[in-house]
């Protein structure tokens, strides 16, 4: 798979917060320190991809392990076979960094780079990451629609998108499961509820809504 370079990710120590708690953070399942990626994880997929899927952050024992978005978590085996199934992903089942995944279309990165405690940025943790969101968002160079997953990362979409001069508001821009705004730039920000295992285990996502908003997103494009 590829990624978007993004200059001063790797070794990236300006979240003083995130990088303390990466060092302390306990392997779990009879795994080693060394198992871990334990550092910021960029985003990956189809450069060529009219969609960018927005998450929050690592997951603890996911992304942070594996080093690539939503692979070795639960929000990962809930999301990827759904992709395959929706012509996005090569495989339905992911595992690790190199098991030989291909996005179509599609590429996945999160708001911020490092695993959060709790899985809460703060907010200057969330600004801390943006340009490096900024980076990869523009360097997709046939983007036309963004999958906010998840509250956090839609409100650090809008905090962008308000910088940049795309909204006056934040409250403008509302979000909602499968809502949908187009930019004056002319991308849509979609927003999806979130895949982890507590929202699939609680009914607030299921497999079939978010095969609907992947379909909204085929009609978009």
């Amino acid at each position: 798979m590829s990624n978007i370079f993004l200059d001063g990710l790797d070794g990236c120590t300006r979240c003083a917060r995130l990088v303390a708690f990466m060092a302390r953070l306990a392997p779990v399942k009879g795994r080693l320190r060394a198992d871990y990626h334990n550092a910021p994880v960029n985003g990956f997929g189809d450069l060529q991809a009219r969609v960018c899927l927005v998450g929050l952050a690592p997951g603890a024992h996911g992304a942070n392990r594996t080093g690539r978005p939503f692979t070795g978590d639960g929000a990962g085996v809930f999301m990827y076979p759904l992709l395959h199934q929706s012509g996005f992903s090569s495989q339905a089942e992911v595992v690790a960094a190199d098991d030989g995944l291909e996005l179509h279309d599609f590429y996945i990165t999160n708001a911020v780079k490092c695993l959060p405690p709790e899985n809460r940025p703060n907010a200057e943790e969330f600004a801390e990451c943006r340009p490096y969101l900024e980076t990869e968002l523009r360097a997709l160079k046939n983007l036309r629609v963004i999958i906010a997953l998840g509250h956090g990362a839609h409100k650090s979409l809008l905090r962008m998108f308000q910088s940049q001069g795309l909204i006056k508001r934040m409250s403008d821009v509302p979000f909602g499961h499968a809502c949908s705004f187009l930019l004056p730039n002319g991308l849509w920000l979609v927003g999806c509820y979130h895949t982890s295992r507590y929202n699939v285990q609680t009914g607030r996502m299921n497999e079939q809504m978010f095969l609907n908003l992947l379909e909204q997103i085929k009609l978009l494009l």
